[in-house]
């Protein structure tokens, strides 16, 4: 059976510093939270998913668990599934004895975490054929012609449609419904709006790994940006910005500091913060007309039995 690993990913060093730079030299200053996943910081997440606190990995596995035959009714078997964001493909391998798949492409930017995980996976299931893509989707779904054009079903776990503001979540959920082509489909978890205390515990969990996994990106910033953040000059705040229904991560300076990169600098005040990561909340019915208006139709769901989250399955219209 023939399996790979294509890496299309190719870092450009110029044009991340850009990106990060133009963020942290904003009015109210950010960084994108796909650096948050270096390879420290992939680890560290799939720590906070195992956490008492952080209830979406766990109640989505319920899920999965309690409704595996009634999902693979729905999406049928045999399909390519193209994991987005695969992490350490565990969120996947619960999948493998309902859906079957023929071919598993899990998607990942971080290449060197994902490699170690497909070739761990590939031990535990030799009959199925896997190919792994080391590639930034959130930018293009453009897939080499190793994945195969018929039955694909994209399985974007965890709610990390939440990181995307709405209409780039729309955006992104048409991309994803044109590599569907005519007869694939998307397997999507969506955290629903709840009660705020329980948001604010998932991501202010009390041992302190979801603060550790945000000040690691001020690492990987220094590396990628030859810049001089210090993490101890920072900490870590979540808040729930019940406007927008999202939880928004932010790093607080503890004092006032200037952080210096090669070509450019920014003086923090005590108290100013960089934003690092949003994660909505949708009601089930705001959600499904995103997927109608990105081309779906004919949607499954699966709600855990307090409401907390969904599963669904739409299929491309």
């Amino acid at each position: 059976m023939q399996n790979g690993f294509i890496q299309i990913y190719q870092r450009n060093a110029e044009a991340i510093c850009g990106e990060i730079a133009a963020g942290l030299l904003a009015p109210n200053a950010w960084i994108s939270p796909k650096y948050l996943y270096d390879g420290l910081g992939s680890k560290l997440f799939a720590a906070i998913c195992e956490l008492p606190e952080y209830y979406p990995t766990r109640t989505e596995a319920q899920i999965l668990e309690r409704c595996c035959s009634d999902i693979a009714r729905s999406t049928g078997r045999g399909a390519t599934l193209i994991d987005l964001g695969a992490g350490n493909c565990e969120k996947a391998a619960r999948l493998f004895s309902a859906v079957q798949p023929a071919h598993y492409v899990p998607i990942d930017i971080s290449v060197d975490f994902l490699r170690d995980a497909v070739e761990s996976l590939r031990y535990r299931f030799p009959q199925i054929r896997m190919t792994g893509l080391g590639m930034d989707f959130s930018r293009s779904l453009e897939l080499p012609d190793a994945v195969p054009r018929e039955k694909r079903l994209f399985f974007y776990p965890g709610s990390s449609i939440g990181n995307f503001m709405p209409e780039e979540a729309a955006a992104f959920l048409g991309r994803v419904r044109e590599a569907c082509r005519a007869d694939g489909g998307l397997l999507i978890g969506v955290d629903l709006l709840k009660h705020e205390e329980l948001l604010q515990d998932a991501y202010d969990d009390a041992i302190g790994l979801t603060a550790a996994f945000n000040l690691n990106m001020l690492q990987h910033i220094n590396h990628l940006l030859k810049a001089d953040f210090r993490p101890r000059d920072w900490r870590h705040v979540s808040r729930f910005n019940a406007g927008e229904s999202r939880i928004e991560l932010h790093l607080e300076a503890r004092r006032d500091l200037t952080v210096v990169w090669e070509g450019g600098s920014r003086h923090f005040a005590q108290g100013e913060r960089i934003h690092t990561e949003n994660s909505y909340k949708y009601t089930p019915e705001r959600f499904l007309q995103l997927l109608e208006r990105a081309g779906f139709g004919r949607v499954s769901k699966w709600i855990d039995p307090q409401g907390w989250f969904m599963l669904c399955h739409a299929r491309a219209a």
